[in-house]
């Protein structure tokens, strides 16, 4: 039996031009996300970083006409190497960020099973999958390149390049 069409299992690899020191440390602050990412709205942030028991809370807003409530707790990172993340909200489950020295700076592979659980969602995964998919694919995507966008920010100003 294949993935229910409420779940999104999603695993890619992105190479950056930078070390993942330098990646982690960018990827440190977390009360900036808003500034990069402008599908995220309403951050919260209980903790002091990238660390272990860490809580992000925000607003999702891709480009479908839903939003969607999502806390995601850090429970495991290590640093420069790896983040093991749960989701709850209007999307749960688990999420990981792995960084590998590259040639090039770092591949960066992300992953993440997670289930929609709005129930308005959950019928349109049923009947239009294929556009939620692509919602999410675009978020994916706009996340990648205003972090690459920052990153290139950073470099300018003496810090990290990518």
């Amino acid at each position: 039996m294949g993935t229910p069409p409420t779940v999104i299992e999603y695993r890619r690899s992105f190479l950056f031009e930078v070390s993942p020191e330098e990646l982690w440390q960018a990827l440190s602050e977390p009360q900036r996300f808003e500034s990069w990412w402008g599908w995220l709205g309403e951050l919260r942030v209980d903790g002091q970083g990238l660390v272990d028991g860490a809580v992000l809370s925000g607003l999702v807003s891709p480009p479908v006409p839903y939003r969607m409530r999502v806390t995601v707790r850090l429970d495991r990172c290590r640093r420069p190497a790896r983040i093991d993340a749960t989701v709850e909200g209007d999307l749960r489950g688990t999420a990981s960020l792995e960084l590998h020295p590259h040639e090039a700076g770092t591949s960066a592979e992300v992953a993440w099973r997670i289930e929609m659980m709005q129930r308005a969602m959950r019928i349109a995964a049923r009947v239009a999958a294929p556009v939620l998919r692509w919602g999410h694919d675009r978020v994916v995507d706009m996340t990648v390149h205003g972090f690459r966008r920052h990153l290139r920010s950073l470099g300018e100003r003496g810090g990290a390049a990518g």
